[in-house]
């Protein structure tokens, strides 16, 4: 998780564990939790013979994981976390903010921005501004986006990343604890029932929780074992859900379709042992019994912070031409199972030009994933979404403009068709 800078407003350096703590563990030894996640792969039981939506039974149904068109795009869609002047510097197609930090008190902060509201990112703005205003001006500024003076409205996708630091606990089977403490429990559905009114009927791309899924494997590899006080903490909307993780996980994405009918919403799957054998069905049989199929989309990250960085601390984060294929195959792997195609959301900035300095790290994620559109596209990714994971690490702003460039000249043909 990265200080969030956003609009020209700073918005405070929100000291959190990294996003996507660890997707991406390349050809060096796996991150914390990559262990106690090779454990919950190996002990998983049962198998998915097609790939398809999830029933409240845990069983599928045979959908196709990618159908050529995805948010009425028909070519791989290319976005980032970035700047107001880099947003408009390429013809991107999605801008992604977080909201992280901390959900607001229970009875408070409903109406106003007064008092200590201003840490919620309810209110992120101006505080005379009523609650929400970061949002909604999100979703009207990529509504509005232009390229070379022509309208190209970008499509607003949100991280929502609130469960570690709303709990106060840390990660792992702490913070998976949390979702049964239904007085949080209440606090959180609370928050994201406002988040989704915010919304209403504009469109946007919501990314439900990063890491946490992952978390919940490690604690069982059958999700229905985990509990979760959903009915107690909300009998308005989840009166029908299961006490459990996949209850939990099956509520939130059943209100965006209630209050939020025209967004499109995805759980995040960890690719913290890809490079592994079976990982790949393994990790998709889990997202399967959760839920994921009921959501749009599944997403997933190749790294939390550039390769040059990860030098710096000893460690090799570098892709190479076989462990990207390897990312690849597990994300096509994942998308068959669940039956929903993938995101690949806060790819690494950096690239050959930089320095391994603060903000200029090397990495060659870029560089790969733009020379290799077409197998990308087959893996069913629909969406190549670029930014740091952490304030230090090399920027959209940051990069030499390699990014905006690499966009331009893509769409400056015809893109890559989805689901080749």
């Amino acid at each position: 998780m990265r200080g969030m800078v956003f609009s020209g407003l700073l918005l405070g350096t929100l000291v959190l564990a990294a996003c996507g703590g660890g997707g991406g563990g390349g050809s060096s030894s796996s991150d914390s939790g990559g262990s106690a996640a090779s454990n919950a792969a190996s002990s998983t039981s049962g198998s998915n013979t097609s790939a398809g939506s999830t029933s409240s039974s845990g069983s599928t149904t045979s959908t196709t994981a990618c159908t050529g068109s995805f948010m009425g795009k028909t070519s791989l869609l290319i976005g980032a976390q970035m700047e107001d002047s880099t947003a408009a510097a390429a013809p991107y197609d999605v801008r992604y903010r977080y909201l992280a930090g901390g959900i607001r008190a229970a009875n408070s902060c409903a109406n106003s921005c007064d008092g200590s509201c201003g840490k919620w990112w309810g209110c992120w703005q101006d505080t005379s501004k009523a609650p929400g205003q970061y949002v909604l001006s999100h979703l009207s500024s990529t509504a509005a986006a232009t390229w070379n003076g022509v309208s190209r409205p970008q499509i607003a996708a949100i991280t929502y990343y609130e469960l570690l630091t709303s709990s106060g606990t840390s990660e792992g089977a702490s913070e998976v604890a949390a979702i049964n403490d239904a007085s949080f429990l209440k606090r959180y559905f609370d928050d994201w029932r406002f988040l989704l009114q915010t919304i209403g009927s504009k469109q946007a791309l919501l990314h439900i929780e990063p890491d946490f899924w992952g978390f919940v494997r490690q604690v069982s590899s059958n999700p229905a074992s985990v509990p979760a006080a959903v009915t107690t903490a909300n009998a308005t909307d989840c009166a029908g859900q299961a006490n459990n993780a996949s209850g939990f996980a099956k509520c939130m994405i059943a209100m965006v379709r209630k209050y939020a009918p025209n967004a499109k919403v995805g759980l995040h799957a960890s690719p913290w042992n890809y490079t592994q054998s079976g990982d790949a069905a393994a990790v998709g049989t889990f997202m399967s019994a959760l839920g994921a199929g009921d959501g749009d989309f599944v997403v997933t990250d190749p790294s939390d912070r550039d390769a040059g960085y990860y030098d710096s601390l000893g460690q090799n984060r570098w892709w190479t031409d076989s462990s990207a294929a390897a990312y690849l195959a597990w994300s096509k792997t994942l998308a068959q199972k669940v039956g929903r195609p993938t995101i690949m959301w806060q790819i690494p900035l950096g690239n050959s030009a930089q320095t391994n300095t603060a903000n200029h790290w090397k990495d060659n994620r870029v560089e790969w994933l733009f020379a290799h559109l077409s197998d990308v596209s087959q893996a069913s990714v629909v969406a190549l979404l670029f930014g740091a994971g952490q304030s230090d690490q090399t920027e959209p702003e940051t990069d030499g403009g390699l990014l905006s460039s690499k966009t331009i000249s893509y769409r400056s043909g015809s893109g890559t068709a989805l689901c080749q």
